[in-house]
């Protein structure tokens, strides 16, 4: 949540970038790399949060000031409120929005000829008048501020209010009294108002921020059926004309190739999605899949899987930690770990490679062009050759050499009148 403002308000030129945090909380693990943090001592109002930076303010000639908790402000919004600050003589600018229903926002309250006389809270009764509570421009909480006359103001706040707080937009008082200009910039975003104090906040934040991502895409041309039930996270890179299908989670650092299709019921995570490959019903972690790849349904593509171009996982597949080759193909109901699977080759149903021998992980390396029978288990580590066939329910425990066929001796022996002769001994293990 923090982070989103950190990045619109680097993209729109910030330097140096501080967060600050209540005593004890530790949130460099989700910050951007090279954010600093403060510690606020006591939690005592927005302005002992700045309060609490003065010495980085000391340091500053520009000070931008944005609300952690109002994660979907844009960099468009807070480019033009720097840039609006530097056209003006105001030592301060404040961003503003007009509400309908202001609530419980900071009131703006201006001088006859339109400048920002103060703000006035109204977070509790007694903080505004009634006058007060009847204007609809409110403080969105996000300022710009010559760095000099905030860090004199702040030494002056008081917090002398129904809170018991320090406020910042006190400070605007301070500036006036010292003949210094305030300035308001007018914002037509509502999300710049989208704080999160709960769950249910966060989750209609989350809300927008997912209807404006896939929007973003949508006008970039790419398909979504329903917006409703597709989940897409910020970093996720779709190619023009791709196609994603309803259910369907695309997380991390994933990209979707031009043309592909995903969905439906389908989750990619930080993974390759290559040109015109097709991922049906489908869960891929940490993988890539080729151009003119297919998946699915019902496949998983675990950590360190590559199909090349042209490759199949087929139905109830489970593929870990292996490479298949270009147009290679395991079309249904096998597992794939730890192997090395050649072009043109197709391994048939029900095949698994038995990589683990509960010490280590060893790998299965399998030719071009080989034919893998049903039901084969191939016992890592072992070799199969180029060309090379494997009959139905194989066991493999020895290289197979190219354009050989392998085959295991299991006769079939009939046992006759089991049936029966189980059915009594259960009789007779019921009637004890």
């Amino acid at each position: 949540m923090v982070a989103w403002p950190i990045l619109a308000a680097r993209e729109a030129g910030a330097g140096r970038v501080a967060a600050i945090v209540s005593p004890g909380r530790d949130i460099s693990s989700g910050l951007p790399e090279g954010v600093e943090t403060v510690e606020q001592p006591t939690s005592d109002g927005t302005g002992g949060a700045i309060r609490a930076a003065s010495a980085l303010v000391e340091e500053a000639e520009t000070v931008l000031v944005l609300s952690g908790d109002v994660p979907l402000i844009s960099t468009a919004t807070i480019s033009g409120l720097l840039e609006a600050h530097a056209a003006s003589a105001a030592a301060a600018t404040m961003l503003t929005i007009e509400l309908d229903d202001p609530g419980s926002y900071g009131r703006v309250v201006r001088t006859a000829d339109g400048e920002v006389e103060k703000v006035v809270e109204a977070k509790a009764a007694g903080d505004a008048d009634s006058s007060q509570l009847a204007i609809r421009e409110i403080n969105a909480g996000t300022y710009a501020f010559d760095a000099a006359p905030l860090a004199k103001a702040l030494a002056g706040l008081s917090n002398d209010n129904a809170q018991g707080e320090y406020y910042l937009p006190d400070v605007f008082t301070a500036l006036r009294a010292e003949g210094l200009a305030v300035a308001a910039h007018l914002a037509d975003d509502l999300a710049v108002t989208m704080g999160i104090n709960n769950r249910v906040q966060l989750a209609e934040v989350e809300a927008e921020a997912r209807r404006r991502l896939l929007e973003t895409h949508m006008l970039a041309g790419v398909t979504i059926v329903d917006p409703g039930s597709t989940w897409i996270d910020a970093g996720v890179e779709i190619g023009q004309d791709a196609r994603i299908e309803p259910g369907t989670s695309l997380r991390g650092a994933t990209s979707v190739g031009v043309h592909a299709v995903v969905g439906p019921h389908t989750t990619v995570i930080d993974s390759e999605i290559g040109i015109e490959a097709s991922v049906l019903r489908a869960h891929v972690d940490t993988a890539k899949v080729g151009d003119g790849a297919s998946v699915g349904p019902f496949a998983y593509l675990r950590p360190g899987t590559v199909l090349d171009a042209g490759a199949k996982a087929g139905t109830y597949v489970e593929i870990k930690n292996s490479h298949i080759g270009k147009g290679a193909k395991v079309p249904h109901l096998s597992y794939i770990g730890d192997a090395d699977v050649g072009p043109g080759t197709n391994i048939g149903a029900g095949s698994i490679t038995a990589n683990y021998d509960g010490f280590t992980k060893n790998r299965t390396t399998i030719g071009r062009d080989v034919r893998i029978g049903v039901d084969t288990m191939l016992i890592a580590p072992v070799e199969v050759g180029d060309s090379a066939y494997t009959g139905a329910g194989a066991v493999l425990k020895d290289d197979v050499p190219e354009g050989a066929l392998a085959v295991s001796e299991n006769s079939q022996r009939n046992i006759d009148g089991y049936a029966a002769d189980k059915a009594a001994k259960m009789r007779e293990e019921q009637d004890k």
